[in-house]
């Protein structure tokens, strides 16, 4: 064994505080294996050691929630003995280093947390995060994370149906690759991870562990130097086909009464796989290290507690069943070995080679794991270090067309459809609507239901007002779900940050936090689970680059009848254009123009200023409430929020995705940049082809009438080929131009 060194401690990446209650927990010096375990037990990406001080205070209960976080991912009811399991993750430093694995692995680690827990998945989303587009390696970036993403969720079978994409010079050193998955189970057949029953095997089943993505939760969890492509081993390599067969494996088994606990080995593999279902259980556990199914010679323990090699799962089987569910494993040509027992004692303990390699206290290693409350600086303190102030002198424009052009071609607002037509969007034959829209929809087979997926967060919000952008995530992604006429259930997330050592980043997940639980509260939207990714900056890029705060909200909820399912596309000539939601309910005919932080400042001036646009929770809730009723009776034929570039970038998008343009020129504001492109909160745009109906649903409402109609307004007719003197034509020209250009050159 190596000498333990204060080197060789720095390396595994615990500072000598950390050290001193390793020595404490053991009562004596570890061996390399055990302090390698302490290592990735400790790191931000398995301990949450800055973040979860904060994360106890977000809501995570509902009536419909079965399992909130602490497990593999959330549960909540869906009806009819059903139940949706969902989660996010990250994958970011792998994706810099090795774009394709990195983003594959990031797939198919989301897709075991799901299946892992008795759900088939039937839908994959992301959320993508990119440098400036002339950054000399962002266009290899783009390239091999959207392969990888294509590359692997194709492969399994499991359509990617939701996303988005942004750019921003803030991750030119450390891109963002967050990947969702949502699966479908019977609520009486949900697995957990608790190890319990004293003498029942422990069975690993998959593939071999290799010396792939050792230490990668430990690279995971610090930031980027120099030294970047030196860390290509630390990222794991996947194999999509063999996650298939796991799948198909694990829910065939799951079908029986064999299993206890089940756990996948994501990060820090069979480490904190054994160490979760263990801690779980209140429990111990014995591996014989010697029985671990490995693919290259001589590896030691070490090298095989710390592999993140993938299609990997640990189960608790119960005594008797082993047979069965090797011959389970053996045809779907996967290893099946038993490799130890549930123990009493609440320590890990190791052998190889006939003698104890490691005995750790399973306490130290999770529950009582180093916990911070990492300082941070006062709202007001922040906004003085961002630079923050109110937009003092907000231009105009006299050409609205003219400036939705050059939107629409813009990195942020062009069309993605280079990116999602890599994906299978269809595979399962479930699928109802997909990227290009408000939110995925995936009906649940054999059912009438459906079930609505959306990835959203707007971190230019987030760094000018961490409060009010974590807020607006989760608004967004409410406002998404409504759109498509589905009641949202629940959120998971991935909380992407900066080093949580500088006051300043630590204020950005605070704040977005604080904004995050108030919006979930108000919103009756709980978070159900998630992941934290910290550290996202890079020396590499000079001066220590730090992402924007960016927290990553994927939400889902139910359509009860997929048949009242709306979508964004204009449906015919002559049907009127509504705004619903302008400003708020109790406001009548007005919105404010928020133009800072707005994309047409920064695309079509050049400037990042202003405050974030600020969220009424209220509003937001009515209007979400109002729309789903309009949906719910047939009274819209087309349903898009308002979102980045305002009004006029959503009637454009509206008038692509139906082949119509739109007379808007009556309105009174028809040249004022606040108007039609500032980005205010809780509107909708909506189109009717019954005037009649509508004002009768909104006469009898069930609500008070006077504040329903005070947020809707009439801005237009849907009529004719061109929008704002634009061509259709023309505009969709603009909108595929970025990526096949980009692609191209």
């Amino acid at each position: 064994m190596s000498e333990i060194t204060p080197e060789v401690v720095e390396a595994h990446g615990l500072s000598p505080e950390e050290y001193e209650r390793v020595l404490h927990a053991l009562g004596r010096e570890p061996n390399l294996v055990e302090l390698g375990i302490f290592s990735v037990m400790w790191s931000e990406h398995c301990s949450y050691k800055s973040s979860r001080l904060h994360l106890k205070k977000l809501p995570t209960e509902a009536p419909w929630v079965i399992c909130g976080p602490g497990e593999n991912a959330g549960v909540i009811d869906i009806g009819d003995g059903q139940a949706a399991i969902f989660k996010m993750e990250s994958h970011n430093h792998p994706s810099y280093i090795e774009p394709y694995q990195g983003a594959a692995t990031g797939v198919g680690g989301i897709l075991r947390d799901v299946f892992t827990m008795g759900a088939r998945p039937v839908a994959n989303c992301n959320a993508l995060r990119f440098g400036r587009p002339d950054h000399p390696k962002m266009k290899h970036l783009v390239q091999g994370v959207v392969a990888g993403i294509g590359g692997y969720g194709n492969c399994v079978g499991v359509p990617t149906v939701a996303g988005e994409t942004n750019f921003h010079p803030a991750y030119d050193g450390n891109i963002l690759v967050n990947a969702m998955t949502v699966g479908v189970a019977d609520t009486d057949k949900i697995f957990y991870s608790a190890a319990t029953g004293v003498g029942n095997p422990i069975v690993y089943v998959g593939s071999k562990t290799g010396r792939d993505g050792i230490h990668g939760a430990t690279m995971a969890s610090a930031d980027f130097g120099e030294d970047s492509e030196e860390k290509r081993p630390t990222v794991q390599v996947g194999d999509p086909f063999t996650e298939k067969l796991l799948i198909e494996a694990c829910l065939e088994l799951m079908a029986t009464d064999a299993i206890v606990a089940i756990q996948d080995m994501g990060a820090a593999g069979l480490t904190s796989s054994s160490v979760e279902m263990a801690t779980n259980g209140k429990a111990g556990i014995r591996l014989n290290m010697n029985k671990v199914p490995c693919r290259e010679d001589g590896m030691t323990p070490y090298e095989m507690m710390l592999s993140e090699s993938q299609e990997r799962m640990l189960m608790v089987l119960k005594p008797g069943k082993e047979a069965m569910a090797e011959a389970i494993f053996r045809k779907w040509e996967l290893d099946f070995a038993i490799i130890g027992e549930v123990t009493d004692t609440q320590h890990m303990v190791l052998e190889f080679d006939g003698e104890v390699v490691c005995d750790i206290p399973l306490g130290p290693l999770a529950a009582d794991a180093p916990l911070y409350d990492r300082p941070h600086v006062s709202r007001e303190e922040y906004r003085n270090w961002a630079g923050i102030k109110g937009l003092q002198d907000a231009p105009d424009t006299a050409d609205v067309g003219g400036d939705l052009l050059k939107l629409m071609a813009s990195p942020d607002l062009a069309s993605r459809r280079w990116i999602w037509e890599q994906y299978d969007s269809q595979v399962g034959g479930d699928t109802m609507q997909l990227s290009g829209g408000d939110a995925g929809v995936v009906r649940v087979h054999g059912t009438g239901k459906a079930l609505a997926v959306t990835t959203d967060c707007t971190p230019r919000y987030c760094y000018a007002d961490p409060y009010e952008g974590g807020k607006q995530a989760i608004a967004e992604a409410y406002r998404n779900l409504c759109a498509v006429g589905a009641k949202p259930l629940a959120v998971t997330n991935c909380l992407n940050f900066a080093n949580p050592q500088r006051p300043e980043i630590m204020a950005q997940f605070v704040g977005c936090l604080e904004g995050m639980g108030n919006a979930c509260r108000a919103l009756d939207f709980p978070i159900v689970s998630g992941n934290v990714s910290l550290y996202n900056e890079s020396k590499a890029t000079g001066g220590g680059s730090a992402i924007l705060p960016t927290p990553a909200i994927g939400g889902v909820g139910l359509l009860a009848d997929y048949t009242k399912m709306a979508t964004i596309g204009f449906k015919a000539e002559g049907e009127a254009i509504y705004l619903i939601g302008s400003e708020s309910w109790a406001t009548p005919d007005r919105t404010r123009g928020h133009l800072g932080q707005s994309l047409w400042l920064r695309e079509i001036h050049g400037r990042e200023e202003g405050n974030a646009p600020p969220v009424d929770l209220t509003a937001e809730k009515y209007s979400g409430e109002f729309i789903r009723e309009l949906i719910e009776a047939g009274l819209v034929s087309a349903v898009h929020d308002v979102s980045d570039g305002g009004l006029a970038v959503a009637l454009a998008e509206m008038a692509l995705a139906g082949g119509f343009g739109a007379d808007v020129s009556g309105h009174e504001s028809y040249a004022q940049a606040n108007w039609w492109f500032g980005e205010d909160q809780g509107r909708y745009l909506v189109t009717v082809p019954d005037m009649a109906a509508f004002q009768q649903q909104i006469a009898k409402g069930t609500r008070d009438a006077d504040t329903a109609s005070s947020g809707i307004r009439r801005i237009g007719t849907v009529t004719g080929d061109s929008l704002f003197g634009v061509s259709l034509a023309d505009l969709r020209e603009a909108s595929e131009s970025f990526f096949r250009d980009w692609m191209e050159s």
